[in-house]
């Protein structure tokens, strides 16, 4: 013990002192980032967003973009509202003599609104540098539908608003996918239209887009201080400039009375849209300042006047896209200023000094990502705020903490080591021995005397001492209790099993020493060995068993050359079609025998029949929805169940559908062979009640579908083919396929839709 002179005390305290600073660092970087990753701050790093905007200084006005203005004043006057289609087709023919780039109608066009739709028609569909406007569908609000004529140009964009939870818009949507149509949004479309003259288009390149020189990227779900946003389409930052900076802009009056100076408009985008208050048509913005009384919304057509500029600017004028770093930074930077609020407290004391350094390094935070977001650059704010007060609150009360225990003895382990039953050991951070029980020396078989001060490597094999070591020195690394299991060799060479719980404690001055508990488990690790070998062996046979019964299964009821169902699982299937059927829906069955299989499979061998075999099935599959059934009896023969039929026509679609499909070419193994087939189809309930009559009949009309030319089909009941059976001028009862021929009575959509509907009611 007297080896722990003076040296080793400050040896250990800087050691430690420098493992704490990182540990606390760690700790509560990750707390900050588990608060951030939960949302708890995101509100908070919005309203900083908007407080950056805020601060920022005024931009100069966008000389791109004018407005034509609907206000209140203008609707009375016109004495109208929605403006009559006549009235708008006059303004747009007003302001196209002005020679703009673009004009960008931000009213809606979906219905006729008074007199002269001809007339606006006819000048939507000669102004080609006119951009309409569409509502997508969304979760709150249905679509609404854009001007047909400017739909047919492609002369249309959506003006859907990304709005947060706190209803301001922060976001720009640039493109949406509905279905497989995508669609642009309404700046977007305006943007590209004013930079055609320049030469400059859109580009994809991969996920991102480019315009110009200009990189656009995609905001992720997670991006600068959004948590988990949803991020559809393709958005990005919406960098507005400040309101206190108007567009130019003129009233609908003004421009229909000719008022205007005709150079305001000239190579200029036109936007036209309403700044009625009494059309509620607003938005707040990062500018707003929430929600409180000195809230400042814009309308909807300044909203999109500023995502146009925001798109201009950044092309012509390299005013910066406001762009997020990356995930791994934002850890990095968090992780950074926490270590500085926990160095400067660790490093500056006395602890008086240290409330103004941190004071200093929280201002010189808030400076930097100003700075930054002046360059374009949005960086997290309030969480490496919140982890430099946080940090230097933790150091403070460590250092407190610590200076308040110096006094305090480690006699504590000696007073209480003896009184435990088990081995018990006690190392310091040089692995040394200190502190053992006489529990602990009668298991290793050496007297304390001889073990004090010395360390595993001097009484266990080499791969031992290696692994305790490793153990102790994760446990001092970690500072939480660890619980391990290893082989331990006394000094008779006797190994046993055991599991040692190591835990660290500190004593007064703050030395760290280790304590392991140890247990022999050498019995317990037999025992359990036995259940392992047991329980594998179960979990064979339950395996084997499982193998078995599926191969059962696909023997008993599938067929084993085309995986479709056999005889008896097609009875199982038909039967429960025919129970779950209503009055309002029919059961098919359709019988098909393949013409002229025999002859394939007599030429080229039953290799080739085969192949054949599995891709007729293959095709008959694709062909059906699928909760109908195709099932192999055997040789060429296949039956089709169609459960929830609404009508014959829709057997009759399905049927050609099935005839087209099979006499289409095949190509095997170099042949290319061309086959055909008959169908016999018998209804539920017209033809039978039963599934054997409903078989046997539709076998019936299959063989008579044979005998009037094959590559046809013929209903049991002829009379329910078009023009019935004594018709001799109308196709006849079995007829041949065509590509087409469908029955009139019944569109592709409503058989669609009701396969769907059906698919659904009669799904296992």
């Amino acid at each position: 013990m007297r080896q722990f002179g003076k040296f080793d005390w400050l040896r250990v305290f800087r050691k430690r002192e420098h493992r704490s600073l990182w540990k606390v660092s760690l700790v509560i970087s990750i707390s900050i980032m588990l608060l951030r990753w939960g949302g708890l701050l995101q509100s908070a790093e919005l309203a900083m967003l908007d407080q950056m905007f805020r601060l920022r200084p005024n931009e100069a006005i966008d000389p791109r973009i004018v407005l034509v203005t609907i206000s209140d004043p203008d609707i009375r006057k016109l004495q109208a509202w929605p403006i009559p289609d006549r009235t708008i087709a006059q303004l747009i023919q007003k302001v196209q003599t002005y020679e703009p780039r673009a004009i960008g109608l931000s009213l809606y066009r979906d219905l006729p609104v008074g007199e002269g739709q001809v007339e606006l028609e006819q000048v939507f569909a000669s102004t080609p540098n006119l951009i309409g406007t569409e509502k997508l569908a969304d979760d709150e609000s249905p679509a609404v539908a854009p001007p047909k004529v400017l739909d047919r140009q492609e002369q249309v964009g959506f003006n859907n608003v990304v709005v947060d939870a706190d209803n301001v818009v922060r976001r720009s949507l640039l493109f949406l996918q509905q279905g497989q149509e995508p669609h642009r949004s309404f700046a977007l479309k305006l943007a590209l239209k004013y930079l055609e003259p320049e030469s400059i288009s859109l580009r994809a390149r991969g996920a991102q887009v480019e315009i110009g020189s200009v990189k656009l990227l995609p905001l992720r779900s997670n991006a600068g201080g959004y948590i988990r946003a949803d991020m559809g389409g393709y958005q990005i930052l919406s960098n507005p400039r400040s309101p206190a900076v108007q567009f130019q802009s003129v009233s609908i009056s003004d421009v229909l009375s000719g008022k205007v100076d005709p150079t305001m408009m000239r190579d200029r985008i036109v936007l036209i849209g309403s700044t009625a208050d009494s059309l509620r048509d607003f938005f707040y913005t990062s500018y707003s300042g929430g929600l409180g009384s000195n809230s400042r919304p814009v309308s909807g057509v300044e909203l999109q006047a500023q995502f146009t500029s925001q798109i201009l600017g950044a092309v012509l004028d390299q005013r910066p896209i406001v762009s997020v770093p990356s995930e791994p930074f934002k850890l990095i930077w968090i992780f950074f200023w926490c270590w500085v609020g926990a160095a400067l407290c660790w490093w500056g004391r006395p602890l008086e000094r240290s409330a103004v350094r941190i004071l200093l390094a929280s201002l010189g935070l808030m400076f930097v990502c100003y700075l930054a977001f002046l360059l374009g650059w949005w960086l997290p704010l309030v969480p490496p705020l919140l982890a430099v007060l946080t940090a230097a609150i933790a150091i403070m009360g460590q250092i407190a903490r610590q200076e308040g225990e110096l006094k305090k003895s480690k006699e504590f382990l000696n007073s209480i080591i003896n009184t435990i039953p088990d081995p018990v050991f006690v190392k310091d951070q040089s692995h040394r021995w200190i502190v053992l029980n006489q529990a602990f020396c009668q298991f290793i078989g050496y007297p304390l005397e001889v073990l004090l001060e010395r360390t595993d490597f001097d009484f266990f094999p080499a791969q031992e001492a290696n692994r305790f070591w490793e153990q102790d020195e994760s446990t001092f690394r970690s500072g939480t209790q660890q619980e391990t299991e290893e082989e331990f060799t006394n000094a008779k060479g006797v190994t046993y099993l055991i599991a040692t719980k190591r835990s660290l404690h500190r004593d007064a001055a703050g030395n760290v020493f280790l304590v392991g508990v140890i247990r022999d488990i050498t019995r317990r690790k037999q025992v359990e060995e036995e259940l392992r070998r047991t329980a594998a062996e179960l979990v064979q046979s339950n395996e084997e068993l499982r193998q078995a019964k599926d191969n059962l299964t696909r023997l008993a009821f599938y067929d084993l050359l085309t995986g479709l169902p056999n005889r008896k699982l097609l009875h199982e299937r038909l039967s429960q079609s025919l129970a779950w059927a209503n009055e309002a829906q029919m059961v098919a069955v359709l019988f098909l025998d393949l013409d002229g299989f025999k002859e394939i499979n007599d030429t080229y061998g039953h290799h080739i029949g085969d192949l054949l075999l599995r891709t007729v099935a293959q095709r008959l599959l694709g062909c059906l929805r699928s909760s109908d059934t195709v099932a192999r009896l055997g040789g060429d023969e296949f039956v089709v169940v169609l459960p929830g039929i609404p009508s014959i026509p829709d057997v009759m679609r399905v049927t050609n559908k099935i005839l087209l499909a099979l006499s289409q070419k095949i190509a095997l193994e170099g042949e290319l062979l061309s086959i055909s087939t008959s169908v016999g189809i018998s209804l539920y309930p017209i033809d039978g009640q039963t599934p054997s009559a409903l078989l046997q009949q539709a076998d019936a009309a299959m063989y008579r579908a044979k005998q009037r030319g094959k590559n046809c089909y013929a209903f049991y009941q002829a009379s329910l083919m078009p023009g019935g059976a004594e018709s001799a001028t109308l196709p006849r009862l079995v007829r041949n396929v065509a590509p087409g021929e469908v029955p009139e009575s019944r569109s592709s959509e409503s058989w669609s839709s009701e396969s769907a509907t059906a698919s659904e009611r009669t799904s296992r």
